[in-house]
């Protein structure tokens, strides 16, 4: 079966992918945008295409050797993709969020989705039942309200999350992640209760690096997948091909 090399470089890390047919085999973190890192996974996978999501001033070297060793597309805001973006400038739309609104029309076509993508950043990404994405929000990630509480104070300390935290915190540590997680929970469910109210026939899909700390935590019910923007990425990559 043909195989695709799906890359997403993203703010905090680099990761890739083995899909074919749709289906995710492997999921492979890539150390930094080298020219071996990359030469290593090809090696290793022999796949046919590649398609690349960049947020990030990555080594142009690494699409060069894409090209040589792959059909290789870059994904901007002129790839063909399965929505239709009908913003004032499409160009400034990152192409992480255009790969989560492709997974989202081609998994649950014709529904209104709330695609959340919970990484550096959270997106909120909104592709109609027409699939025209339409846009949505942003806001500070996890780790960033973590590393602003400490960048920003003269005292409060770097915390890295954790699971288990009460609601009401009892010490500096159980405060900041009380405040922190949980207040991204209800900020979550909040915003998937504004659209909910606006839209019939809507569907949630939760994706990103921080997904298994928010999961289980909201209130509405949610389709959550770790390699949904994997999935986008194999989407554009066939209708670009």
């Amino acid at each position: 079966m043909p195989v695709t090399l799906c890359l997403d470089f993203g703010n905090t890390r680099l990761k890739s992918a083995i899909v074919s047919e749709g289906k995710v085999s492997e999921e492979i973190l890539i150390d930094n945008d080298v020219e071996s890192a990359i030469q290593t996974i090809i090696q290793e996978y022999e796949p046919q295409n590649s398609i690349l999501s960049s947020v990030i001033d990555h080594n142009p070297a690494v699409e060069t050797l894409l090209e040589r060793k792959t059909r290789f597309h870059k994904l901007n805001h002129l790839s063909k993709i399965p929505v239709t973006t009908p913003v004032g400038k499409p160009e400034t739309i990152g192409a992480d969020r255009l790969a989560l609104a492709a997974a989202a029309a081609t998994i649950f076509p014709k529904l209104n989705n709330l695609v959340i993508g919970l990484g550096s950043a959270i997106t909120y990404n909104f592709i109609n039942k027409n699939n025209e994405f339409l846009g949505g929000g942003i806001s500070p990630g996890m780790e960033m309200r973590f590393k602003s509480l400490n960048a920003f104070t003269a005292k409060l300390p770097l915390i890295k999350a954790e699971w288990n935290f009460p609601l009401v915190g009892y010490d500096t540590k159980t405060n900041i992640l009380s405040g922190v997680i949980f207040g991204m929970a209800k900020e979550i469910d909040g915003t998937i209760d504004a659209y909910a109210e606006k839209y019939d026939n809507f569907n949630v899909l939760l994706s990103g690096g921080d997904i298994h700390h928010f999961a289980d935590r909201l209130k509405n019910k949610i389709f959550a997948d770790p390699y949904l923007i994997y999935k986008g990425l194999y989407a554009i990559s066939e209708y670009n091909q």
